[in-house]
C-alpha cells in the first residue's frame, strides 16, 4: 500500500484539507520575527476570513483537520489542559472535524512531531483519508516537510519570520482566503 492509500474501501476515501494551528488558523504570537504559540485561551485570535474560508472548503466536500506541535507542553510553560480548552473553543467556533495534536518536544523523537507526518498518517486512518487527493496549508517549513512526507499537495502562506524557509511547497499564496480558488481548481485536475 502506497503513503497516499490507506486502508478503507476506495469509494468510501474522502479528501482532506490538513491545517496548521499557530499562523493558520489563529495568530502567532511573534516575537523577534519568530512565531510562537498562545498561551493561553486570552491569547488566542482566530485570524481573520478563517471561519468563512473553512465553511466554502466544508462545503465543497473537504474535511478539514488541525494538524499541531505544541511542545511548550514538554517544556512546561504550558499546561495540556489549557490546549485542549482552546482546542475546545476553536471546535466551537469553527467548522473543523478533528484536531491532531503533538505535546512532544524534539528530544523525544517521536514520529507525530512534524517536520514527520505520523500525526496525518493517523488522520487518514481515521477518517480514510485519499493523501494523494488532500493538502497541507502551513506557515512554516515543519508543514511543509511533514505534508510533503505524506503526499499531500502542499500549500505555504508566505511570511516574514525569521526562519529557515520551507523546501519548497507545491503553491504559495499570502493569507489563508487565497487557498479556496485553488484548492478547488487543483481539485478538478486530480
Amino acid at each position: 500500500m502506497g503513503i497516499g492509500q490507506v486502508t478503507g474501501s476506495i469509494q468510501a476515501q474522502r479528501s482532506a484539507i490538513f491545517l496548521d494551528r499557530d499562523g493558520v488558523i489563529n495568530a502567532a504570537i511573534i516575537k523577534d520575527k519568530k512565531p510562537y504559540a498562545p498561551l493561553s485561551l486570552a491569547e488566542l485570535k482566530i485570524l481573520p476570513q478563517v471561519k468563512n474560508t473553512l465553511e466554502t472548503l466544508r462545503q465543497a466536500g473537504f474535511l478539514l483537520i488541525i494538524i499541531t506541535n505544541q511542545p511548550e507542553v514538554a517544556r512546561g510553560t504550558l499546561k495540556k489542559s489549557t490546549v485542549e480548552k482552546m482546542h475546545q473553543y476553536l471546535r466551537q467556533e469553527l467548522p473543523i472535524d478533528d484536531i491532531f495534536v503533538c505535546y512532544h518536544d524534539n528530544q523525544d523523537k517521536c514520529n507525530c512531531r512534524k517536520p514527520l507526518p505520523g500525526l496525518i498518517l493517523k488522520a487518514a486512518e481515521k477518517y480514510s483519508i485519499n493523501l494523494s487527493a488532500s493538502f497541507m496549508v502551513g506557515d512554516r517549513s515543519k508543514d511543509i516537510a511533514a505534508g510533503k512526507a505524506a503526499g499531500l499537495i502542499t500549500i505555504w502562506l508566505k511570511n516574514d519570520y525569521a526562519e529557515t524557509k520551507p523546501i519548497t511547497p507545491d503553491y504559495t499564496v499570502a493569507a489563508l482566503p487565497d487557498v479556496v480558488d485553488l484548492i478547488l481548481q487543483k481539485r478538478k485536475k486530480i
